[in-house]
């Protein structure tokens, strides 16, 4: 079993103290600042907070081009920022939706929309173009909006002046956040139907042009985590998002196919700096990675992976339960290696039975590629008359292919990845079965407390395709995710 440690670099310009600027909502100023006074005092980033609307900071990213953070109050603007190409990794710290806001005792009998644009009624909104909210209640209340529009008393450009407003008596109610009654003396919220199923995500977001990645992630990790930035939040009248469980720097672990190691090495060490994190990869074959985990016994044992990345969706079923769902990455086909020249003219399987050949496979309680020729080599018809020449069954393909090279071999059974990075000493066939294909998904642990983290590295490793095409593989990663549970083995793969 090849273990695997990938740590960040500790690089001299982030060996003190970092200062961070983030660009933040105003309406979650409250918070943020407590929890950057908080981060300060913990590990002494000075962190500098500029505010205003949502789309307002946008505005002044796409000019600027400096910062490390951009913290949006809704899914729009966040999703504009990614439009713009202004940030990368995003992590949700809050939840939030509309409200009608009034004076505490309600004085006007605001109950409605429509008690709104009564002409006793002084109304504040936030300009769509950009607060947050405005552009939230634009959206919600498309029919309604242009004549509230029109009625207004007054229009600003974000949700705490218009909140302020109402708290000095200088309006009767606004379009706020539920999130923002709480943090002004004096205001009571009205829920609405309108608004009831409008729930938005305030997010976190490193910036493009962020020089200090790992510390600027390590700030938005403490932000979301429930037991730092999220109970600030709770504190102050949010509903936390729920971030993973705080670290200052965390460990994953991540079990792995012995096939995926030659794409994904370089991509973790990378990952892990950039995140400021240690990853802890276990390579080997899935058959013996199901095993460990099913030892185990369930997900609370603290060595439990975080993340699987499977050589084929056939080893997923076993531990469906833990990661429900599966996202495909890439594919390569499953073929006979043999020396290059190929002196004992090998190409079909039903070559590999000819007298006194030296044949290696791969176990087929131990890998996935031993589990998918062992069940090939029985639909066929084959497998009694091949194994009579196998002298060596492995974990991982890739030792076939070293005791090929060294002339322990005259043919084995390997993925074409593994033969391809031996291309001039090697010669590979492809088998002509319609399984002869592994399909390696990579999935996340949902309970795991760094699910945040690994579902970060799905999205890099999805962000380097090249990565994996350059090491052989077939991408396929753009396809819609599988439900673990609904995965199909197919009927030759079963033990009968």
């Amino acid at each position: 079993m090849a273990v695997a440690f990938f740590t960040a670099c500790d690089k001299p310009s982030q060996s003190g103290p970092a200062t961070l600027t983030i660009y933040c909502a105003a309406n979650l100023k409250k918070p943020v600042e407590a929890a950057a006074a908080e981060f300060k005092r913990e590990f002494g980033t000075e962190v500098q907070l500029q505010f205003g609307g949502s789309g307002t900071l946008i505005s002044q990213l796409r000019i600027a081009k400096r910062g490390d953070l951009y913290l949006a109050a809704d899914d729009g603007s966040m999703n504009d920022a990614r439009k713009f190409e202004l940030v990368r990794e995003t992590i949700p710290v809050a939840r939030q939706h509309p409200v009608i806001a009034v004076r505490a005792g309600n004085p006007k009998n605001i109950r409605t929309i429509a008690d709104l644009l009564r002409a006793d009624v002084k109304v504040a909104l936030a300009n769509p173009e950009a607060a947050s909210i405005g552009r939230v209640a634009k959206a919600t209340l498309t029919n309604d909006w242009p004549q509230l529009a029109a009625h207004a008393a007054v229009m600003k450009p974000t949700v705490t002046e218009i909140a302020s407003d109402l708290s000095l008596g200088a309006v009767d109610a606004a379009i706020v956040y539920d999130s923002t009654v709480p943090q002004f003396k004096g205001l009571e919220k009205i829920e609405v139907p309108e608004f009831a199923k409008r729930e938005e995500v305030a997010s976190i977001a490193v910036l493009t042009f962020c020089q200090q990645p790992a510390a600027a992630l390590k700030f938005a990790r403490y932000l979301a985590a429930p037991e730092k930035g999220g109970a600030i939040f709770k504190t102050n009248g949010f509903t936390p998002a729920g971030g993973d469980k705080w670290a200052a720097k965390p460990e994953m672990i991540l079990y792995a196919g012995g096939l995926n190691r030659v794409a994904i090495e370089k991509a973790l060490k990378r990952f892990a700096d950039r995140e400021g994190i240690t990853i802890t990869t276990v390579f080997n074959g899935c058959g013996i990675l199901c095993a460990t985990m099913k030892t185990m016994g369930d997900a609370s044992n603290p060595k439990f992976p975080d993340a699987y990345y499977a050589c084929d969706l056939c080893f997923v079923p076993p531990v469906a339960e833990q990661f429900p769902e599966a996202v495909i990455l890439t594919q390569t086909d499953i073929g006979i290696a043999v020396k290059k020249g190929n002196p004992r003219n090998v190409k079909t399987l039903a070559d590999l039975a000819q007298p006194n050949l030296k044949v290696g496979l791969c176990n087929a309680e131990q890998s996935t590629l031993g589990f998918m020729t062992r069940g090939m080599l029985k639909q066929v018809g084959l497998n009694d008359a091949i194994r009579k020449n196998v002298v060596v069954e492995t974990p991982t393909a890739d030792l076939l292919v070293t005791q090929l090279r060294a002339g322990a071999l005259e043919a084995a059974i390997v993925y074409r990845v593994n033969a391809q990075s031996q291309a001039e000493h090697i010669e590979f066939f492809p088998i002509q079965h319609a399984g002869a294909k592994a399909v390696q998904p990579f999935a996340v642990r949902t309970t795991s407390p760094n699910a945040q983290l690994a579902t970060r590295l799905l999205d890099f490793l999805k962000a380097n395709r090249g990565d994996f095409e350059d090491a052989g593989f077939l991408w396929r990663g753009d396809e819609a995710p599988l439900k673990s549970k609904d995965i199909v083995v197919p009927d030759w793969l079963k033990d009968k």
